[in-house]
């Protein structure tokens, strides 16, 4: 809100200096330093290079020509080496509050994706395991985005990708079947490349429960009935983590219906047709080296004839093209970093727009705990799953700290941290905020100290006050922010800032101990802190609970 107030002064100002231009570069940040006032923008130095002039002489030229009211804007100075340094009025405050009074559970949502279709794939997990905790940063992040794009107006398809196809379920088959043979044989061989999860001799279990020893024989039904007993219970163990997470998604794609509908066919036949596939050695290479000099050549179907993942992987992105989305999101963990630039490219050459889709590689995560890396669960002596850290921390935690690193940074999971019960977890300490005014409204209505009279926003004068509601009022530009750069971190950062300057208000400036009306215009600026704290934990998925 604050560009949205002083925004458009300095745009007009840059157009009569016939320099509109460069109104897209045009920005703003809350000086560190209080002294420096309480926005500024670099504008002039941004503008050096372009116009061979001095920053100082640009700003000088720049506030030459600003037009604004004093009661909004009290002063505009330079500083430095050319930065503009902006002190707002009582009007900018008092206009922040009443817009979060007005909107509500709406302040902070966009429309700047109206009329626009995102489609955002996320978890994805393959139906042979359980979600660990990889799964769990990409879910968590996955969530918050499709919640960003949801508040900035674009109507949102939350997608899951499940691999069912392939060697993998043969030998989820395969290692089902093992374990079930071993309830009647303990010696029964375990395939060498089979998973050895403590699920898998669950899953074995019920079989035995069910058909007693009559798939003991290593035949093409029976392992077909084991590796289909095994992707439904991955299946609905996967989506029972996910409620517990709080995800939903609307749409789950099975990547054999790529086989089943003719994609995978159509697809290979459209390549040749281009020919950017040849064949050797028995199978079907992908040209790529032809379409990208940096790229390699790439298998796409074995000599087995059995297709590669990047055949798949091209077909499925053609079809959430071709459903009609303006932009396609993916998240993936940075090991699939080599498949991404053939993805890429291979839409490109087949006539796509490739600006459409946007990949979020996520560093992976280690859990931490007084230093040292936890490998196993002290409860169960086995690998941590997502479930089980739920269990140990809860669903806000394990959601929150997921989200609040970038993607780009590998993630130390603080479990100490998480399991700390003070305001020295960061999430509590947001929560705390959100729970202590609705604690202050409590005790107000106790004492019968509420009334319908209105605040009075020019008695909030002090500097705790101001910077409180100064930083409320960048909850917009925090959105946008995230959104651009689809980073939820930012969001979460920005909410620690609100608690952070809520708190500091709150120490200083009592409310309920004040007169009248000063005690008036703190409870509004209070019902103004907890209605973005609210909005901003709802994008990121957490709760904002009223008691703590």
């Amino acid at each position: 809100m604050v560009e949205l107030l002083i925004k458009p002064i300095f745009e007009k100002a840059l157009v009569s200096l016939e320099l509109g231009e460069y109104c897209n570069i045009l920005s703003f940040e809350q000086p560190k330093i209080a002294s420096h006032g309480d926005s500024s923008t670099n504008i002039a130095m941004s503008l050096t290079r372009i116009l061979k002039k001095a920053p100082r002489v640009i700003a000088e030229e720049i506030i030459s020509k600003l037009q604004y009211d004093n009661n909004l804007i009290t002063s505009i100075e330079i500083a430095g080496a050319g930065f503009i340094n902006i002190r707002l009025g009582n009007d900018f405050y008092k206009a922040v509050l009443e817009k979060i009074e007005k909107e509500k559970q709406s302040y902070g949502r966009l429309t700047l994706g109206s009329g626009k279709k995102v489609n955002v794939e996320y978890v994805s997990a393959n139906p042979t395991g359980i979600l660990h905790l990889g799964h769990g940063r990409n879910a968590c992040i996955g969530d918050a985005v499709a919640n960003l794009y949801d508040w900035a107006g674009y109507e949102v398809t939350r997608e899951y990708y499940f691999n069912n196809a392939g060697n993998q379920m043969n030998m989820l088959g395969l290692s089902v079947h093992a374990r079930y043979c071993q309830t009647f044989n303990a010696e029964y061989p375990f395939p060498e490349n089979g998973y050895h999860g403590e699920y898998i001799k669950e899953i074995a279990q019920s079989l035995a429960d069910e058909f007693a020893s009559k798939l003991l024989e290593e035949n093409e039904a029976n392992l077909k009935i084991c590796k289909e007993k095994g992707e439904e219970w991955c299946n609905a163990t996967i989506r029972d983590t996910m409620v517990r997470l709080g995800l939903h998604h609307d749409v789950y794609f099975n990547e054999q219906t790529l086989y089943n509908d003719g994609s995978i066919n159509k697809l290979v036949e459209r390549l040749r047709e281009k020919e950017l596939v040849y064949d050797s050695e028995g199978a079907v290479w992908f040209a790529f080296k032809k379409i990208n000099e940096k790229l390699e050549d790439r298998v796409i179907i074995k000599s087995s004839g059995e297709p590669t993942y990047r055949l798949p992987d091209i077909a499925y992105h053609i079809n959430k093209l071709e459903r009609g989305f303006d932009t396609v999101v993916d998240v993936f963990g940075v090991d699939h970093i080599a498949t991404v630039p053939d993805i890429i490219a291979a839409v490109k050459a087949l006539g796509y727009d490739e600006s459409k889709v946007k990949v979020l590689l996520y560093q992976f995560v280690t859990l931490m705990e007084n230093g040292e890396q936890v490998k196993m669960s002290k409860r169960t002596g086995k690998s941590y799953t997502l479930d089980e850290l739920i269990d140990d921390v809860g669903i806000d935690v394990v959601r929150f700290f997921f989200i609040m690193r970038s993607i780009n940074t590998h993630l130390d999971f603080d479990l100490a941290l998480a399991k700390e019960q003070s305001d020295k977890n960061p999430v509590l300490y947001i929560q705390y905020a959100h729970a202590r005014i609705c604690r202050i409204f409590e005790t107000a209505k106790e004492r019968e100290l509420l009334s319908d009279e209105k605040g009075d926003f020019s008695l909030l004068t002090d500097e705790h006050e101001r910077k409180l509601i100064r930083t409320l009022a960048r909850f917009e530009e925090h959105i946008l922010r995230s959104l651009h750069s689809l980073e939820p971190y930012i969001i979460a950062e920005y909410l620690r800032d609100v608690a952070t300057d809520f708190h500091l208000f709150y120490h200083h400036c009592p409310v309920l101990r004040s007169e009248k009306e000063i005690m008036n215009a703190r409870l509004e600026l209070c019902t103004s802190t907890r209605i973005v704290l609210k909005n901003g934990l709802d994008i990121l998925g957490i709760s904002a609970p009223e008691i703590m």
